[in-house]
């Protein structure tokens, strides 16, 4: 009895010893899988990463030409607002610049811009990029030549506007400079504005105290 008791221990054992391996087996695959998607899902992240660094590196390089022309313009044309309205209002200034400044960024984020497109109204960058990186071998074929891509905007917005804020009802408005009125010409002629709501005068005769482009614009990234 013992001996036979024995043998058919040995008949299951045996029996479910596939069992185990194909399970084991399975649990294995499916955690390599989910590596794989761990994978993918971390190099989609880098992508989109890339994507904004991308785009609000060509959004705040755009907003520093824009800065440098407005005030160049300024000190030129003071007295003639339609010299640089359009570059108070965002627009007219060289976007190649922009678009050569997301393309290093990207490359600081292992990535590369497929297409840089900038749109004037309102002024933004929508920037595509693409990661140098695969998301590298797996037990799903094909990943180790899938690369990820991911696409941003920045958009670039004026906070000034020409002339003095709005008074509270029943005040009456401070006198501001005007272009042109203190009758020295119009290259020095002081400018009004109201920037984020107050009221800020630029003279172009004291350029020491002229704003940085970020005063003057604002960059985000579109929701």
């Amino acid at each position: 009895m013992p001996a036979t008791l024995t043998r058919r221990r040995r008949r299951d054992a045996g029996q479910t010893l596939p069992i185990y391996i194909v399970a084991i087996g399975g649990l294995l695959f499916l955690a390599l899988a989910f590596f794989a998607v761990g994978q993918a899902a971390a190099t989609r992240n880098g992508a989109q990463t890339a994507a904004d660094a991308a785009a609000l590196a060509a959004g705040q390089k755009y907003r520093d030409e824009l800065g440098r022309s407005f005030l160049d313009a300024l000190r030129n044309d003071a007295g003639d607002p339609t010299a640089w309205q359009d570059l108070l209002n965002g627009r007219g200034a060289p976007s190649a610049a922009a678009c050569r400044s997301a393309d290093w960024y990207a490359g600081r984020n292992d990535a590369a811009v497929s297409s840089c497109t900038p749109d004037s109204w309102p002024t933004s960058f929508a920037v595509t990029v693409k990661t140098l990186n695969t998301v590298g071998r797996s037990v799903i074929p094909g990943t180790e030549n899938e690369h990820a891509a991911a696409r941003a905007k920045a958009i670039v917005e004026p906070r000034c506007t020409l002339g003095g804020p709005t008074p509270p009802p029943g005040r009456q408005p401070t006198p501001t400079p005007t272009p042109g009125g203190d009758g020295k010409g119009t290259g020095s002629a002081p400018v009004t504005l109201t920037c984020d709501g107050k009221g800020r005068t630029l003279d172009p005769a004291h350029p020491s105290d002229l704003p940085a482009a970020a005063d003057l614009f604002s960059v985000r990234l579109a929701q």
